[in-house]
């Protein structure tokens, strides 16, 4: 498969991701807004502002909108088109990147990514969020499952279909970690935390909700909700579809099918950084994880996850282009290293060479 394509599939399926986790980020902390009512002008930034250092947007943020409200938050992640992370743009680039593979992709899943792409173009989709919010984003994350659903029923196991896996579990990875990140603020820096207020179990219930956990976690532990189990869940779950274990293991599998490469080897970084990621989360428990703090465990993750995807990008997309003079400097050291294994093994002279082994690449 060409670097090309396989980067263009690999992004198309990250902004697809991307889209759907701004969107339920976003939702949820609308609807939590209406048990908060009685908030001022600093409640109200206080209550906004983590979600726009959730997405690392917070600089532009501050550039492009002087005073932090819940329209100009909502305006910077959903319809901002100078925010590159924000949903209207995360769709856009979805679909330019699919449009560049539109013959390694199927009709179906081109369709519904267009026809999602000239919804949030359209009048209708500014209507349609004034109107009911929480319906606008119910059409994105519909979408988006859509595509994903598309994406599983008609695309072929191939190289193509292990790197849009590669972006979505990398994305989800990501974004899980960071909307748990987002209610960092109400706990101690270090330690486990105590039980929470009322106003702070809203919080975390609302985390769960943004990450579609609220029913897992009251089938494991009820309806009373702990920090503390919350972050388990998200973060060391290795049975909840969404949590930052379980995509990672996912990742893992996907680059090892795309190299070849069986468990407990590595051909490559980004192979090793997500396999050593997996055993760190395998071999974890939630006291390690407030041991060293929830945000600095987070922000080490994130950072880890960042090095999987650079490593990924080296390994298999960024190809150096090579000047005629250095490709032949190239060839010719190939060549002077084959003549010198050879005589090494005694298959130097013309007659003998035929029955040599064959020069190892």
């Amino acid at each position: 498969m060409l670097s090309r394509v396989a980067n263009n599939l690999y992004w198309m399926s990250r902004y697809i991701e991307r889209a759907e986790s701004i969107a339920r980020l976003v939702d949820v902390n609308l609807q939590l807004l209406l048990d908060f009512r009685s908030l001022d002008d600093s409640g109200l930034d206080a209550h906004w502002i983590p979600i726009v250092q959730s997405s690392g947007d917070e600089e532009l943020f501050r550039r492009l909108h002087p005073r932090t409200t819940g329209q100009t938050v909502t305006e910077f992640l959903v319809f901002q088109a100078e925010n590159p992370n924000s949903i209207l743009t995360s769709i856009a680039q979805a679909r330019e990147n699919a449009r560049m593979v539109r013959d390694q992709i199927t009709a179906e899943l081109w369709e519904e990514l267009n026809r999602l792409y000239l919804f949030l173009y359209s009048p209708k989709a500014e209507e349609l969020w004034q109107e009911s919010p929480s319906d606008f984003f119910l059409t994105i994350k519909n979408g988006s499952l859509l595509l994903q659903g598309l994406t599983d029923a008609t695309v072929v196991r191939n190289e193509g279909w292990f790197f849009m896996q590669a972006g979505r579990y990398l994305e989800r990875a990501d974004k899980t970690s960071r909307i748990l990140d987002v209610r960092h603020a109400s706990l101690p820096e270090k330690g486990m935390p105590s039980a929470p207020s009322q106003t702070d179990a809203l919080g975390w219930a609302a985390v769960l909700r943004s990450c579609s956990a609220w029913d897992a976690y009251k089938a494991l532990h009820g309806a009373e909700v702990q920090p503390a189990l919350v972050a388990e869940l998200l973060l060391l779950s290795d049975e909840f579809p969404r949590s930052v274990r379980f995509s990672v293991r996912h990742l893992n599998t996907v680059l090892r099918r795309i190299s070849g490469v069986h468990e407990g080897r590595f051909s490559n970084d980004a192979e090793k950084l997500c396999g050593r990621l997996l055993a760190e989360l395998q071999f974890s428990t939630v006291e390690d994880v407030f041991e060293v703090g929830l945000h600095t465990y987070i922000d080490v993750t994130q950072a880890k996850l960042n090095a999987i995807g650079d490593a990924l990008f080296q390994a298999y997309i960024f190809q150096p282009f090579l000047f005629p003079e250095e490709f032949e400097l190239q060839q010719q050291e190939e060549q002077q290293q084959q003549t010198a294994l050879l005589a090494k093994v005694g298959c130097s002279d013309s007659v003998s060479r035929a029955s040599c082994p064959p020069p190892i690449a």
